[in-house]
């Protein structure tokens, strides 16, 4: 299928860049931007066309990718609305929902879905979740464009995707706080940055890689690190003690009832 991305940011970027090295052609491809500098760097960085022209592109296009912000998402959709012709939608613009796009863009052809930032390195997940009118063969299209930057996941219920964004949508930033917490102990114990870096990153990278990699409970990982009255008790112990797991739990539920206020405020009508 062709494909005609509106907006070229980071996000639409790796998805293009992830396409290229699985095979995609880039004349495939076209990408419409607002600004005509940034059509140049697009089509000088990945070959492929790019445009200010939006009828021009989307004509192009058996499948439209809405890649920009969620904030101008509305005003694209209703400009988007008269020139579309049956084409699969897909959306990775946090927090609108389906409904109203639906409403904006008059077609119930929709995926919407929740990438991550990772997918910048290809190294994402993604949720989606496809309106009932939308086809097993245009799911499967969509699927494979995603899942060009990282793994992929369904979600019959589209209100999973607060829960979606509240875990893997803003987990990075838990992850990266958590890092920064570890690096901040190691400096203070005496490390220097490039050491500290060095044991944070590859304890995190090994961490998960050994979680990934076993078939065990992660509980069950914990505990096999955490000897009786060894150093690794005490530091969970502190950690119980100030309710860290819980905070963490909370913030989590926080996230969650944001993304729902964020549905709620950006997908009202004027």
């Amino acid at each position: 299928m062709k494909i005609t991305f509106i907006g070229g940011g980071n996000m639409a970027k790796a998805l293009i860049g992830g396409l290229i090295k699985r095979g995609y052609s880039p004349s495939k491809m076209h990408v419409v931007e607002i600004a005509k500098d940034t059509c140049v760097n697009l089509h000088n960085e990945f070959g492929v066309r790019a445009t200010t022209e939006l009828a021009a592109a989307v004509a192009h296009g058996e499948t439209v990718i809405l890649a920009v912000k969620p904030q101008n998402l509305k005003e694209v959709a209703l400009r988007l609305a008269p020139i579309l012709n049956g084409q699969l939608v897909i959306s990775i613009a946090a927090g609108i929902r389906t409904k109203d796009l639906a409403r904006w863009l008059v077609t119930h052809n929709i995926v919407r879905c929740m990438p991550n930032t990772p997918a910048l390195i290809r190294s994402g997940v993604t949720a989606l979740y496809a309106m009932p009118a939308v086809k097993p063969e245009q799911c499967h299209h969509a699927e494979s464009i995603l899942s060009a930057v990282g793994s992929t996941l369904w979600v019959e219920d589209e209100e999973m995707l607060d829960a979606v964004t509240a875990i893997s949508g803003s987990g990075p930033a838990y992850v990266f706080y958590f890092i920064e917490a570890m690096l901040q102990g190691a400096y203070e114990l005496g490390l220097d940055e490039a050491q500290a870096r060095q044991l944070v990153l590859d304890t995190f990278l090994g961490a998960s890689k050994l979680a990934e990699s076993s078939q065990e409970e992660i509980s069950t990982l914990r505990e096999r690190v955490t000897s009786k009255n060894g150093t690794t008790e005490r530091a969970l112990l502190s950690m119980e003690a100030n309710q860290v797991k819980m905070d963490i739990v909370a913030a989590i539920h926080a996230a969650a009832a944001r993304s729902k206020e964020m549905g709620d405020a950006l997908g009202k009508d004027d």
